[in-house]
Order: structure tokens, then sequence, then C-alpha cells
């Protein structure tokens, strides 16, 4: 798992990716490029991560990806990413297609809804909490 302040070099990200796993004999490697889209006058998406509840996500999905003969890589922004350019960004490596297939659907899927990332529209240059693209923490929050 790698974090990184701003928006993500992609292409670094993908290239370095590649070369670490050029040896690994692995015939199926699927990218997946999350982009900020131009949508309700945002400027900009803003990202605070809680890293240990993260970590400890990304970790679990390691061994579910090693169970299948699999590796599974990621990065995320921090801070502030202007539209048109990547917050997020993960792969699978895998042995046969049909896995890393499913497992980056599974990947993808599961990280929107359980990854504690919480987001905020930025608008004028002002940060504003975007509930509705926020992942809810059971047992956070002031009521809880």
């Amino acid at each position: 798992m790698e974090l990184y302040n701003g928006p993500l070099d992609v292409k670094e990200i993908f290239g370095r990716w590649l070369d670490e796993e050029a040896q690994s004999n692995y015939g199926a490697y699927i990218p997946f490029v999350g982009t900020i889209r131009a949508e309700e006058e945002i400027e900009a998406l803003s990202f605070d991560i809680y890293e240990p509840v993260l970590q400890k996500w990304f970790d679990e999905w390691q061994e579910k990806a090693r169970a299948r003969g699999a590796v599974v890589k990621m990065a995320h922004a921090i801070g502030d990413v202007p539209v048109h350019t990547s917050s997020y960004v993960s792969a699978v490596f895998s042995p046969k297609r049909r896995v890393a297939l499913e497992l980056i659907e599974e990947f993808v899927e599961d990280f929107k809804a359980n990854a504690p990332i919480w987001k905020y529209d930025v608008k004028n240059g002002e940060r504003i909490y975007a509930e509705d693209r926020s992942t809810p923490m059971d047992g956070a929050g002031l009521l809880a």
C-alpha cells in the first residue's frame, strides 16, 4: 500500500509495479485507475485517510490474494486531487486471467465500500465534507 500527497503519477506507479513483478511469472496484470471527474462544479476532491485501519484492510486483502496465488497493489492520494487527475490506482498480478479479473473487481468494490477514507469537495478553494462519497466506520462518531 502506498500513500501520496496530492495526485498520483499513474505512469510511474504502474511502471514500477511492472518492474517489481517482472520476474514473478504472473500471466495476468490488471490495473484500475480512479480519476476525479468534473461534476457539481468541483475543482478537486480532497481525502483524509485513517492509515492504521486502511493498512489492516489492505493486509487482509493481501492474504486473500495470496491464497489465490495473486498479489494486490494499491496507491491512494491524501489531500487535494484536482479534476482530471488520479486519486486511486490498484492492480492485481496473478498466474491466471480469471483470478485477476475476479480479484480486481472484488478489491475495487470492497475498497469503495469499506476503506476508511473521508472525501471532501473542493469548491472555490474550500473543503466541503462529501458525506455521500465518504465511508462510514462502524463505531465512529460522537454518538457511536
